[in-house]
């Protein structure tokens, strides 16, 4: 059964011993990170964190909250996150039945996706306390200043809501916000994020984009924010699609759009296309460097939502190992399946955290013709954000991607730089600092997979040194003995 709210998810937290109490009174400026930081920077990801006291608060801040294999696999209620990946495919992408007993075969799964559709309710536990005009005040959330330099306090954690002015479809995105005023929040919404289209087609329109912020709830929504899911896919059916259950959200007061019913808080609230951009950050961001100061539009808010006895959900990012660790490896395996359908060569892949998720690509693919590394790079360089990979390296079906060991072993074995490495241009994340231009710049892919005579290699390919699998077998045993005595 999907949790209803962050609250019953805490509690099987707490259960499963994966959550720590802080009864200190303990700052949100600065002192809530450090301690985070340094529970992130455990073996596994350390454990939650639920801080009871924050200094001049009377709400709670839970930090953390999904940064384990453990909890991320709890929290969306999976042991191989591959199946929700699987279920995803034949829901959104099915065949076309050929025979009438096919279209019988078919009900199921048309059932289970009605069953995933969001679900509109009349009230919900959000809406317990509502401030509009003159109690308007987001300065009086335990919103969290992360690091020194940071240029304010930032919402981190948050499932920003809009429609598109065209289509009406609805997008759930994961933006930082920085707090300008106390009725006044700044959107950093990058070039490539979906929120930033919404807000140009606004522009266009000459009409005000309305937005809602919602924080809290069932912990699959707030991972279903972060995924890089298609613009015609709402973030809300996927968690549904996930959850085995539709997600119940309420009308907004202020707004036209609808929010989990059982969010924490919910900040409702507009972006006037007219009003002039202003600079946001500087920010601690995932990289590990600050992200320099840029300018972006800013929302008005018309009126703050929340429980009687709210929680405050936040993140840190900063130099990895963090909570998105496992917010990126969860959707590196959700999404194989669905890369897998549209290159079935691939036996897996890795965006490893080490690398900001966005620096390297590592892959693995069952190699059939001369130049197929390349085939198969240029093709995941198409994408969706995938397009923003700057280093792709393609290996051998036998190699781990996830082993850095192996990784480099058959890349430094496999690669001749003069023949192997391509450079190309393209789209880059805009938290790259590297590159000459924000959002552009240069791009490798890498063939490290074996050479053929076709690709131009003229000696003969060595082999991988292997023992036989006949010993192999007769010392399986002796072996065994032998560990014992360790």
């Amino acid at each position: 059964m999907p949790y209803k709210d962050l609250r019953e998810f805490i509690k099987k937290l707490e259960k499963e011993g994966e959550i720590v109490y802080v009864e200190e009174e303990v700052s949100p400026l600065l002192e809530i990170t450090e301690i985070t930081d340094r529970m992130c920077k455990l073996p596994g990801g350390g454990k939650a964190l639920f801080f009871k006291n924050p200094s001049d608060y009377d709400i709670p801040v839970v930090t953390n909250l999904l940064g384990s294999e453990r909890r991320i696999k709890l929290a969306l209620g999976y042991e191989n996150l591959e199946d929700i990946g699987w279920k995803l495919y034949r829901i959104l992408r099915p065949e076309v039945p050929g025979t009438f007993l096919e279209k019988l075969k078919r009900i199921p799964e048309l059932k289970k996706l009605n069953d995933a559709l969001p679900k509109s309710v009349r009230k919900g536990p959000v809406q317990e306390v509502i401030l509009k005009e003159s109690d308007i005040d987001v300065f009086k959330l335990p919103i969290l200043k992360c690091w020194p330099k940071d240029g304010g306090r930032f919402i981190t954690y948050p499932q920003v809501i809009t429609k598109d002015p065209d289509s009406g479809i609805r997008n759930v995105g994961m933006y930082r916000l920085q707090l300008l005023d106390k009725d006044k929040i700044i959107m950093h919404w990058q070039i490539h994020k979906h929120g930033n289209h919404h807000y140009w087609k606004a522009k266009r329109k000459g009409e005000r984009l309305e937005v809602a912020i919602a924080i809290g709830g069932d912990p699959v929504l707030t991972y279903s924010a972060s995924a890089p899911l298609p613009p015609e896919v709402d973030e809300y059916l996927f968690a549904g699609i996930i959850r085995g259950e539709g997600v119940e959200l309420v009308k907004g007061v202020t707004v036209d759009l609808e929010y989990p019913a059982h969010a924490e808080i919910v900040i409702e609230g507009y972006v006037d296309p007219e009003d002039p951009l202003v600079d946001e950050g500087p920010f601690g961001d995932h990289t590990g460097y600050y992200t320099p100061v840029d300018r972006y539009p800013f929302m008005r808010v018309t009126a703050i939502v929340m429980r009687k006895d709210p929680i405050y959900l936040a993140t840190i990012v900063g130099k990895p190992p963090q909570e998105d660790k496992y917010l990126g490896w969860a959707t590196e395996r959700i999404f194989l399946p669905l890369i897998k359908f549209n290159l079935p060569e691939v036996v897996d892949y890795h965006l490893p955290a080490e690398g900001c998720f966005h620096n390297f690509c590592f892959v693995s693919i069952n190699k059939r013709f001369p130049g197929h590394a390349y085939k198969v790079a240029y093709a995941l360089l198409g994408l969706g954000l995938m397009s923003l990979e700057k280093i792709i390296v393609v290996f051998d079906h036998w190699v781990d991607v996830h082993n850095i060991e192996e990784v480099l072993w058959a890349w430094g074995n496999n690669v001749d730089p003069s023949r192997d490495v391509q450079i190309l241009k393209g789209p880059i994340d805009v938290l790259d600092h590297s590159t000459n231009e924000v959002g552009f710049g240069g791009k490798m892919v890498i063939d490290a997979t074996t050479k053929w005579k076709e690709e131009g290699y003229k000696r003969e390919w060595p082999e991988v040194i292997e023992m036989s699998e006949e010993v192999k077998r007769r010392v399986d045993k002796i072996w065994e003995n032998i560990v014992k005595n360790l």
